[in-house]
Parts: structure tokens; C-alpha cells; sequence
């Protein structure tokens, strides 16, 4: 993998570990351009761009406080483009998306393919795998 093509897995895994793990906010603008656009179904009130990531990284966080990142596999590299499936792992300790929190461990993962422009995340296309989540908090039947 070139140089260049590696800059998107490490933006990839440093939005994992050090904001949406660590909790560190102040990364967001680090990591992203000012005029970020993001394809993913936004959670209700989610605002869009930077403003936007940082509301989803305080949802998830509030609602799974101790949430980790089980693996992360950077999965294709091509140009400025980056593909991963992340893992995560945590306890359903506060409410998420109007569902009181459960106490319930969880595992559920994401796939995720980012745009990088000028070594910062320009766009993010991702899904997640929400029945399973919302099936191990309690709100879906198995």
C-alpha cells in the first residue's frame, strides 16, 4: 500500500480509537474538512458536517459509555479512497435514539469507505448493523 493510500486507514483508525473510543471531540477538525458530507442515515436531530459527527460521537458515547473498539480491519485502499469493518463492543448504559438503556452487553460492527481530500476525511459513506444492535438492547425480538 502506497503512502498516500495509507492516510485513510490511519484517519479511519484515529476516528475509532481517539474520538468515538477516547472521546476526544477536538479531533473532528483535525481529521475532517470543514465542508464534510456524510451518506449515512443520520440519527434523529443529527445535524450535517462536522457538527453532525460530533452529535453522532456524543450519542453513541451516552448511550454506550464504555464502548471499544474490538477490531478494526482496513479491508481496501485505492487512490483517496479507504474501506474498513470495525467491531465494537460496550455496555447499553443510557438512552439511544429514544430506547431507555437495557444494561445489555452489545457487539455490533460497521463498515465504512471515506473520501480523503488533502489528508482529512472529505466524505463517509457507512452501515451499520442496526437490527443486531437494536435486537441485543431489547427493542427488536430475536
Amino acid at each position: 500500500m502506497k503512502e498516500s493510500e495509507m492516510a485513510g486507514s490511519k484517519l479511519i483508525e484515529r476516528f475509532y480509537k481517539e474520538i468515538l473510543e477516547g472521546g476526544n471531540l477536538d479531533l473532528i477538525d483535525e481529521l475532517a474538512t470543514d465542508n464534510l458530507i456524510d451518506h449515512e442515515q443520520a440519527l434523529p436531530g443529527q445535524p450535517p458536517g462536522k457538527e453532525g459527527a460530533r452529535f453522532f460521537v456524543n450519542a453513541i458515547r451516552a448511550a454506550f459509555p464504555d464502548i471499544k473498539v474490538k477490531t478494526i480491519e482496513p479491508a481496501l485502499a485505492d487512490g483517496n479512497l479507504e474501506a474498513c469493518h470495525v467491531v465494537l463492543t460496550g455496555t447499553h448504559s443510557g438512552e439511544m435514539a429514544g430506547v431507555p438503556a437495557s444494561g445489555n452487553s452489545v457487539e455490533f460492527d460497521s463498515t465504512d469507505i471515506i473520501r480523503v481530500e488533502d489528508g482529512k476525511v472529505a466524505e463517509h459513506w457507512g452501515t451499520t448493523n442496526n437490527l443486531s444492535l437494536m435486537q441485543q438492547i431489547g427493542v427488536v425480538p430475536q
